[in-house]
């Protein structure tokens, strides 16, 4: 008997989304912390936040098998705390509600308090990998049940979050874009942190079990092998990293600055952002199941 999954690219939608929220709003505090004079970049990323994580929610219900006719099956998740689902909820609720404080505060021009930025960063970080561990609960499935997962979508969220950040910036303020060299070179180093995360979680993967290893296949060899080799390694990893290579270390300061460079970054950003989907959806879609063989009685 063999459990074949439910989940599709709506799935894959919420988790990158929820994932880009909490990253966005990692990268707001980030920017409070070490480029303070950056106040546009962190209202961008404050009003990302709750967009996209919201978004992804609304995706969710629509998705949710009888999510729409009977409401009652979401309230039940919160009477289970033993489950990675019901924990998920209150992670999302939590961070939904700081992020919205928060775009209201700064709608009020009023600053956000450090407690308030810590609060809100813990949740961002649990729903970061809180849409990791949600598919490890699918036991069968050897490419979700992997101890690297919440650490490979924490990586990529918080990539994709300061994507989302940057890229918006280059357009509306590109200003202050041009003062935030510290959060470029921190973001310049995840997308390689994230290569070597997906290479081992392959190969632990593909050793671990037959349907492990048949999941690997369709993904490097497969039917999924284009997506993934150009989608995700090349366009989502190895081409942002060149390029940002090049502007931030090998570059005149003054091309740097310059509107051409702003639109190579603009590139290399909607890159990261195509891989952060692409990861979640091949992810989700690649997985097969541990076949059962039932005895007959």
């Amino acid at each position: 008997m063999t459990f074949e999954p439910i989940w599709g690219a709506i799935i894959a939608w919420y988790l990158f989304l929820a994932g880009l929220g909490g990253g966005a709003f990692v990268t707001s505090a980030f920017l409070g912390w070490k480029h303070p004079e950056a106040v546009k970049m962190r209202k961008i990323g404050h009003v990302i936040a709750p967009v996209v994580v919201i978004v992804g929610l609304v995706l969710l219900m629509f998705d949710a098998e009888g999510g729409l006719h009977n409401p009652l099956r979401f309230a039940l998740l919160l009477t289970n705390f033993g489950s990675v689902m019901t924990w998920g909820v209150v992670f999302l609720a939590g961070f939904t509600v700081v992020a919205l404080v928060v775009v209201l505060l700064d709608f009020l021009k009023r600053p956000v308090p450090v407690w308030l930025d810590i609060v809100g960063v813990v949740f961002a970080l649990c729903v970061a990998m809180y849409t990791g561990a949600l598919l490890g609960v699918c036991k069968t499935f050897p490419l979700w049940n992997n101890a690297l997962l919440p650490i490979l979508f924490l990586v990529s969220a918080m990539s994709a979050g300061m994507a989302s950040v940057l890229l918006v910036s280059i357009v509306r303020h590109a200003d202050e874009f041009n003062r935030v060299g510290v959060l470029k070179k921190f973001h310049f180093c995840l997308p390689i942190i994230e290569l070597v995360l997906v290479a081992s979680l392959l190969f632990v993967t593909s050793s671990n079990s037959t349907a492990g290893w048949n999941s690997v296949v369709s993904l490097v060899a497969g039917e999924f092998a284009p997506w993934f080799w150009v989608g995700l390694v090349l366009i989502g990893l190895v081409l942002p990293t060149v390029l940002e290579t090049w502007l931030l270390f090998f570059s005149p300061r003054e091309f740097e600055e310059s509107r051409k460079a702003h639109w190579i970054s603009f590139g290399s950003d909607v890159g990261v952002l195509v891989g952060g989907f692409l990861l979640r959806y091949l992810v989700v879609v690649a997985a097969l199941p541990v076949t059962m063989v039932v005895p007959m009685l």
